[in-house]
């Protein structure tokens, strides 16, 4: 569990974090124009040592927004292009044979893969097989790959996001739901409104070239997810979210009755648990010292809606995980 915040070192160390925080936005903003709930999502799942699933059509700048949060933070950042012949090898690294020349001897090196950095960017990770998406998804559960029995530790901090396209489906290899429940959130970019395109177009079109400044590095990251830890959360916080979880699985006796119609499988213990996290680190990013219910209701929907699996009965009416989701927050009592 980690020790309770102290007046000391954690208190200043919160007002730093939100400040720290604010000033990366205003980097980040130098090249992404809106998305600021979206960066938020992508900060708050960073501080809690979780990984990300943003789902959007193409040329949303995912990637640049990926890259350039990278670059601001001072992280390696590396992209994995996923495609239908990639092999975990190409991911996770490979051993080759050396021959030394003076003596004639052979040995085995491993060459690492793009999976040795920081930050990855997994693009489209539907787009290649099952045995090369769990190659990725082994490392993001473990922080650590495998390769002819050595173990290679991958470098904190770790930071995995998957992109989908949700419009081109055909050749595709959905991720099974067990490996979904990896990912603390599942983030939709939607489009820029008028007014934000308005400004891309003028940006991008420009010889407007922005310097990104560093605002904090590795080892300040790793100091702040230790701090999230131990960040205290009220009974009835934890109670509300425990709550909110249980409604999402029909087979609990006080779950409403449109989540028995239309609910396959519910959400597991790892959504309480990520609610809370979550709730921890915006709690921090907003200048507050603990977590209050609305932060829980900010991020359920991101946390919740691709661990809900919906029925037949769900699709026939046209019904999605996150409307229902919605209809939870909506009912869910805040207290109870």
């Amino acid at each position: 569990m980690g020790k309770p915040l102290t007046v000391e070192g954690d208190v200043a160390s919160v007002y730093t974090l939100a400040d720290l925080y604010q000033e990366l936005k205003g980097e980040v903003a130098k090249v992404i124009v809106g998305y600021e709930e979206v960066f938020e999502y992508l900060c708050i799942t960073l501080l809690s040592r979780g990984h990300c699933l943003l789902i959007g059509v193409p040329g949303l700048a995912k990637t640049l927004l990926v890259k350039t949060l990278a670059e601001a933070l001072a992280l390696k950042f590396s992209r994995i292009q996923f495609t239908p012949d990639l092999m975990p090898g190409d991911i996770t690294g490979t051993e080759i044979l050396d021959e030394n020349p003076a003596t004639q001897t052979r040995t085995f090196r491993f060459v690492r893969g793009p999976i040795f950095a920081n930050v990855i960017l997994a693009d489209e990770i539907n787009r290649t097989p099952p045995k090369t998406q769990s190659a990725l998804l082994e490392a993001m559960q473990e922080h650590h790959v495998t390769a002819a029995g050595t173990t290679y530790v991958l470098d904190e901090p770790f930071f995995v996001l998957a992109t989908q396209n949700p419009i081109e489906q055909e050749g595709t290899y959905p991720l099974p739901e067990a490996q979904l429940d990896r990912f603390m959130l599942n983030v939709w970019l939607e489009y820029p409104t008028f007014h934000d395109e308005l400004r891309i177009v003028k940006q991008t079109t420009s010889s407007y070239e922005p310097e990104i400044k560093k605002v904090m590095g590795a080892s300040e990251i790793i100091a702040f997810q230790e701090l999230v830890k131990r960040v205290p959360v009220a009974d009835n916080v934890i109670e509300y979210a425990v709550r909110l979880v249980n409604s999402t699985r029909p087979t609990t006796q006080s779950a409403p009755s449109y989540i028995k119609k239309w609910i396959r499988w519910g959400a597991g213990p790892r959504a309480s648990q990520y609610l809370i996290l979550g709730a921890k680190a915006r709690a921090i990013l907003h200048r507050r010292f603990t977590p209050d219910i609305d932060d829980v209701r900010a991020i359920a929907a991101p946390v919740l809606r691709h661990r809900i699996i919906t029925n037949f009965s769900a699709e026939a009416e046209g019904i999605s995980s996150y409307e229902i989701v919605k209809r939870l927050l909506d009912e869910t009592p805040v207290n109870q």
